[in-house]
């Protein structure tokens, strides 16, 4: 079962790598201009119910289309880490595959807030103590997030953000520093 996971998840970094790849043929654009962007970002997972308290280094890779400096479309994967549990007993390791709608709100030319919504793939697994073996369990479910950028260049852009994805009857929240390039 987790080579499957593993799989996967090169397969997603493999795309994340390729609309990069490809954004970049189409050349750089002005941040007011339609156009491709790819990024990367790094932070804490934060899981605080059903008997899980903890937190743990996430990271995130994403790429999408700016239709105008209002509206976007973003894709994108997040693996949340391993989260342990309060006492003693399954340990939690998950990922999402995401699509979300972003609207933003220029506040200045460089400085905006973003709020995105949308849907997730997401992958858990769970960790059987005594056992070699995890039980694997997946779904889509929705997913939702705001946001804060500083663009430093046309090209080059800084995120801090704070989403929440939604497992079955789990919450987990991802608060992250992300790096936005522009193509």
């Amino acid at each position: 079962m987790k080579h499957t996971t593993m799989l996967s998840r090169t397969a997603l970094l493999r795309a994340a790598v390729a609309l990069a790849i490809g954004a970049a043929a189409f050349g750089a654009q002005a941040a007011d201009q339609p156009g491709f962007y790819a990024g990367a970002g790094a932070g804490q997972s934060l899981v605080d119910e059903a008997g899980y308290d903890d937190e743990d280094t996430a990271f995130s890779a994403f790429g999408g289309y700016q239709f105008n400096r209002y509206f976007g479309l973003e894709a994108g994967y997040a693996d949340f880490g391993q989260l342990e549990p309060q006492t003693p007993g399954t340990e939690l390791e998950a990922s999402s595959a995401y699509l979300t709608a972003v609207g933003s709100v220029p506040f200045t030319d460089n400085f905006s807030a973003y709020a995105k919504a949308g849907f997730q793939r997401w992958e858990l697994d769970r960790a059987i103590p005594g056992l070699t073996a995890t039980a694997d369990d997946s779904g889509n479910d929705p997913t939702y997030g705001v946001g804060l950028q500083y663009r430093f260049t046309d090209a080059v852009a800084l995120r801090g953000e704070y989403s929440r994805f939604e497992l079955e009857d789990t919450e987990l929240d991802l608060a992250q520093l992300q790096v936005r390039f522009d193509f």
